[in-house]
């Protein structure tokens, strides 16, 4: 037996706040980037209470020069009198305990995002100083917080002609592994925030820059604004957005769509402004509404004849951008990110709005109807001939799980769960990878050339490229209505290319395919990105390899001052032999991998139909917004 007891004297209760400190992630999801802008995100989510509730216009946020985060608004302000059960002001109280705040009852809050009352105390547990001012009854209330705990009481410190609160912290960098906040990650928070709460103005500033970074969101469109903003480099079928909104005692629902010409779908469901990118009942009802007002239409118009069969969802969707948020008292969340709305009652709440507003839009403007209906149409005979070319490609056996791509490398385990297969660039470093890798659980597929740019090209055409075919066919799941991501033969996807421009280029291009048509493997957790060395550094006997220049800097800096060292760059992943290509990118144990996740739909999005659609401008906007963070660039 092994030594050791296990009695009441090992029971610990962790007390107030020391339980995040503790166990951060289980209250902010890591302690990565991720968590500490979710940080901001948390005070932030306050004043925009404030804002549902009718009484908060303006929110600022700043990142200081010292690394702080201001965020001030003009609400009510948290309110200062005592709790009588603790005998502390309502913001200490707020600041200090878990699960307190105005939301859990009462007539504080009828709506709000921050459910779980953990929010602005988190933040305050998980900083090295907190300071609170609150204005409110025409005095300015203020107190400090280190490490979650008081430095003092709350005290008036003057005359406030203002209502609102400013929570000014610092977070930890003991517990973060960065605290360099991203300007692009906020500012894209931001203003999606300010889309979905019309006429809520909200500016970003960031100090640190020697001219001060400064943006202001605002939206007297609402999420119509959103949906021309998603659009805004596309082709459109119908200028104006289609645009209705329903209140009862359910809630409400806000509904903006505008379909493009373009091939994918870009439907976005927000719960009491929460990203349910899971979906849920509203995103259900909003589907089912869609296709059967369209088909409805599209009968009593005769574009549909008796022989015809219904459009399905897929071929409506095609090319909509759609914008659905629905605001309730009490939303229930569910999924494996808890970001799925479960209330049944939103199903049928925004079916009947959907169904109501679509038809009577369709009937009052037939012309954009009519091109919706058109581009249903087309969409549907596209995907009738990609069927048929499914069909055809079957029965040549190309697609059939049991007749694998025949330049895929498999593995003899069976389990998935255990495996991964590697997308590699080009046939010479597939072949060393397949010398390097562990036959047992690596399987690998080494893919010629540069696929098709999927962000440009419809099912039928995707399904032509033989490369594509045999990412399809490798990974076992199907595409499109077919898709099934119990049938992954592998549950890591590593996309492994050469640390240049046309390896990046191929990795994007891998990627596009993955999000527009295997979205639900970048949503698993499936997709991951190799990281090669970019140089390796040898002196003497002895050698070192290193993935960033400040590595190779760094490892320089600490040989003796007459040593004589070789520098090799890695340009392809060809100019590592097995050995070393295992060494530095496929052994679990030694290996650096990054998961792909999709945490901003919006960002994502904006991100693949700048960079990937048909149109130039952006791009060239791109390119001269960050040419001057170029590091490497092939000539």
């Amino acid at each position: 037996m092994p030594n050791g007891s296990y009695s009441a004297k090992d029971i610990q209760v962790l007390e107030g706040l020391e339980a995040v400190r503790r166990r951060p992630g289980m209250y902010i999801g890591s302690t990565g980037p991720k968590g500490l802008h979710h940080l901001v995100y948390e005070v932030v989510d306050n004043s925009v209470d404030e804002a549902l509730a009718g009484f908060c216009s303006q929110i600022d946020i700043a990142i200081n020069n010292d690394g702080s985060v201001t965020v001030v608004d003009n609400g009510r302000g948290i309110p200062v009198d005592n709790v009588p059960k603790y005998r502390k002001p309502a913001v200490e109280v707020v600041l200090t305990m878990l699960h307190a705040g105005g939301k859990f009852g009462g007539e504080g809050y009828k709506v709000s995002g921050g459910l779980h009352g953990v929010g602005v105390s988190v933040v305050n547990a998980l900083s090295t100083r907190l300071e609170v001012e609150v204005r409110l009854g025409g005095k300015c209330w203020e107190q400090s917080y280190e490490y979650g705990k008081p430095t003092g009481p709350l005290a008036a410190k003057g005359k406030a002609k203002t209502t609102g609160t400013t929570v000014t912290f610092w977070a930890d960098p003991s517990i973060f592994e960065t605290t360099d906040y991203s300007y692009d990650t906020l500012a894209s928070h931001m203003r999606e925030t300010a889309f979905l709460n019309r006429n809520l103005k909200i500016t970003l500033t960031d100090m640190r820059e020697l001219e001060p970074r400064h943006e202001e969101f605002r939206y007297a469109g609402g999420i119509i604004d959103f949906v021309r903003y998603l659009n805004g480099m596309k082709e459109v079928l119908h200028n104006k957005p289609i645009f209705f909104e329903q209140a009862g005692e359910e809630g409400t629902v806000e509904v903006a769509m505008q379909w493009n010409t373009g091939y994918s779908e870009a439907v976005l469901a927000f719960a009491n402004n929460i990203n349910t990118h899971e979906g849920g009942t509203h995103l259900d009802g909003f589907k089912n509404a869609l296709t059967r007002t369209i088909n409805d239409y599209a009968r009593r118009q005769g574009i549909l004849k008796e022989k015809d069969e219904n459009l399905s969802g897929e071929d409506i969707r095609e090319g909509l951008t759609a914008v659905i948020s629905v605001k309730l008292r009490d939303p229930q969340f569910e999924g494996q990110t808890k970001t799925k709305l479960g209330n049944t009652e939103m199903r049928g709440f925004v079916q009947s709005t959907v169904m109501q507003g679509l038809a009577e839009y369709l009937e009052e403007h037939p012309k954009p109807a009519r091109a919706i209906v058109g581009k249903s149409t087309q969409a549907a005979k596209a995907r009738a001939a990609a069927r048929k070319a499914r069909e055809l490609t079957r029965r040549k056996g190309l697609l059939e799980s049991s007749t694998l791509p025949g330049k895929l490398a498999d593995c003899s385990v069976r389990d998935a769960s255990l495996t991964e297969i590697y997308l590699v660039e080009g046939d010479s470093a597939g072949g060393s990878a397949k010398q390097a890798r562990d036959r047992s659980f690596q399987a690998i597929l080494p893919l010629r050339g540069k696929i098709l740019n999927v962000e440009r090209a419809g099912l039928n055409r995707a399904l032509s490229s033989e490369e594509i075919q045999a990412i399809i066919t490798a990974m076992g799941t199907n595409i499109a209505e077919e898709f099934d991501l119990e049938q992954a033969r592998y549950h890591k996807a590593i996309i492994m290319t050469d640390a240049d421009v046309d390896g990046a280029h191929i990795r994007i291009l891998i990627l596009t395919f993955f999000y527009r048509f295997m979205r639900d493997m970048i949503d698993a957790g499936y997709v991951y990105i190799a990281q090669p060395p970019l140089y390796r550094l040898a002196w003497g006997k002895q050698h070192v390899y290193c993935y960033s220049d400040k590595q190779l800097q760094d490892e320089i800096a600490k040989l003796p001052e007459s040593t004589k060292y070789n520098v090799q760059r890695y340009k392809g992943l060809g100019e590592m032999n097995p050995e070393q290509l295992w060494e530095t990118t496929m052994d679990p144990a030694r290996r650096t991998l990054l998961q792909v996740q999709l945490d901003d739909a919006l960002a994502a999005e904006e991100a693949f139909v700048n960079l990937m659609g048909d149109q130039v401008e952006p791009r060239k906007v791109f390119i001269q917004r960050h040419a001057k963070d170029v590091r490497f660039l092939d000539i």
